[in-house]
């Protein structure tokens, strides 16, 4: 039986692979990535505190709002103290509305990804123009505000059309997070060659743990911790990225942030066996790793 497949990538058993060490000889590398989203006012998608599918009102508006006037500045003095540096999913119009968001992670030389334009819409079900249309002036929204072209993206809500890697890859992206399919970087097929995938969690991460599964502030904070002292260990076999995926309006809320700082610092007591990264620094590494190494490198030409 043969089943439909995507021809993005070939399967790779992990234990098959070649073995290779992260900078300064570390087989783990941190990532801590964040969201910092937009959305409409009554209108179009956002999530709920309820974590129920709800209507768009004033009360989740609001609740989301509150990580662009307070919560990211609860985490940024968290990252700050911590000396942990970040990569941050931005939507284009956040930038625009939200004027001092983009000189603050300049100053802490953290990385901007790009985000969408609004998580009020996703792209999965969009022509191939407007597609284009929406990655183009997300993109171009970066540029303006950071002063420099953003090398990755993550789709809102993690979504993608069928040509979503062959439009990043002509607009002049160099990796995605939107396919969580490893624990280590691999390459993927476009139409014009290939696009590296950069390890993303949908499990670590605050949204789904903390909203529609309803995990505590400790709960998730344990979960980090399970997760990355389970990968330390096996880092001893072969490289792996543990990443944490945050926003704003949900980790930063005080309760939460306080939980977030316990399971932080317990990874950061490790830090001498660890390779704290960005996205972008791992995809550059990956990438200049001799042919045969990375998933799918094999076939680049």
């Amino acid at each position: 039986m043969r089943l439909p497949g995507h021809g993005r990538y070939a399967h790779s058993a992990i234990p098959q692979r070649p073995t290779y060490e992260w900078p300064n000889g570390a087989r783990l590398a941190l990532v801590v990535c964040n969201n910092i989203e937009a959305f409409a006012y009554r209108a179009g998608l956002g999530s709920d505190s309820t974590g129920a599918a709800s209507p768009q009102g004033q009360r989740n508006y609001a609740w989301r709002d509150y990580g662009n006037r307070v919560g990211l500045w609860n985490m940024l003095d968290l990252l700050d103290e911590l000396d942990l540096p970040c990569a941050h999913n931005v939507n284009g119009a956040v930038l625009d509305a939200c004027p001092e968001i983009a000189p603050a992670l300049k100053a802490r030389g953290d990385e901007f990804i790009g985000h969408g334009r609004t998580n009020a819409e996703r792209q999965d079900g969009m022509w191939e123009e407007d597609e284009r249309r929406l990655i183009a002036e997300s993109r171009d929204a970066i540029i303006r505000h950071a002063g420099v072209a953003p090398a990755g993206w993550l789709g809102p809500y993690i979504a993608q059309s069928a040509v979503t890697l062959d439009l990043l890859k002509e607009e002049g992206f160099s990796y995605v997070m939107d396919w969580p399919a490893d624990d280590q970087p691999f390459w993927m097929r476009t139409r014009t060659g290939p696009i590296l995938s950069v390890p993303y969690s949908i499990e670590l991460n605050d949204s789904p743990a903390q909203i529609f599964r309803q995990h505590t502030g400790r709960e998730f904070a344990q979960m980090i911790i399970d997760q990355f002292d389970e990968m330390l260990e096996q880092s001893r076999k072969r490289p792996l990225v543990c990443s944490v995926v945050l926003h704003p309006f949900i980790v930063g809320q005080p309760f939460r942030l306080r939980a977030l700082r316990d399971a932080l610092r317990h990874i950061l007591s490790h830090r001498e066996s660890l390779w704290v990264a960005r996205p972008g620094e791992v995809a550059r590494y990956a990438a200049a790793l001799p042919k045969g190494v990375v998933p799918g490198s094999e076939a680049l030409e």
